[in-house]
């Protein structure tokens, strides 16, 4: 049988092995995160879920300087959308403070719920939220500001960034690729950033020559993602976990 989890790492790197996806998590990772596992049958779900719980506690609520703004970014081309809202509905659950989840989503918000003008003037924090969607108490989900038709600069996005700064208290931002100028730009202006890897896709050396030019620019990386692991058990194992 295979079951496909989500592994994130967020803890010192760990001692290299045979395989490559070793090697890239202990080139890459800066942080880990315990695999745990319920009383019981094994449930993918569940230990997708706790990876993510520890993800945030270990970035957001760790004794290291504190950290309000992350940009999650893939090193090959895997999809961030769910990780990102997975990782900001976690971390709106655990705090009273609101959280926003910064991606391509333009169209979420019905026209008719943009709010007129003279409420914007008078709610300095109305701006981005009339244009987001807000899909529980204190978590929003915001467009990435890339829509608006301007020349995507690094000035643009620092001050985009600043804007959301501003008016959530946290904020999970979905990035380009990282190899892109926009992902370095974002990440040097945000906390830090999260690598995503794939486990089938990700190679060393890619992993490797991006960091590198990451550090070079002076980003602050906080850890990596490793996506799509696979975890074959045996239906004879599987029945008896």
């Amino acid at each position: 049988m295979t079951e496909r989890v989500l592994n994130a790492r967020v803890s010192p790197s760990p001692e290299p092995t045979q395989e490559e996806t070793q090697d890239v998590r202990s080139e890459v990772a800066g942080l880990a995160i315990e695999s745990l596992r319920p009383a019981g049958a094994w449930n993918p779900e569940f230990f997708a879920r706790e990876q993510i719980r520890g993800l945030v506690r270990q970035v957001f609520f760790s004794d290291a300087p504190p950290v309000r703004q992350v940009v999650f970014s893939a090193v090959e081309g895997t999809g961030l959308r769910n990780l990102c809202r997975a990782v900001g509905e976690t971390l709106a659950a655990h705090t009273q403070e609101t959280v926003a989840v910064v991606g391509g989503y333009p169209s979420l918000v019905p026209r008719t719920e943009i709010q007129p003008p003279e409420r914007v003037k008078k709610d300095a924090a109305a701006p981005l939220r009339q244009i987001a969607a807000r899909v529980r108490g204190n978590l929003w989900l915001v467009p990435d500001g890339r829509s608006t038709g301007d020349l995507v600069t690094a000035k643009l996005l620092h001050a985009y960034l600043a804007e959301v700064r501003r008016q959530f208290e946290y904020s999970i931002v979905e990035a380009p690729p990282a190899k892109s100028e926009e992902a370095t730009a974002l990440a040097q202006f945000a906390d830090g950033i999260i690598l995503v890897l794939s486990a089938h896709h990700t190679r060393r050396a890619a992993a490797c020559q991006i960091k590198a030019a990451l550090e070079a620019a002076d980003v602050r990386i906080l850890g990596a993602v490793l996506s799509d692991r696979v975890f074959p058990i045996p239906e004879a194992i599987y029945r008896r976990l």
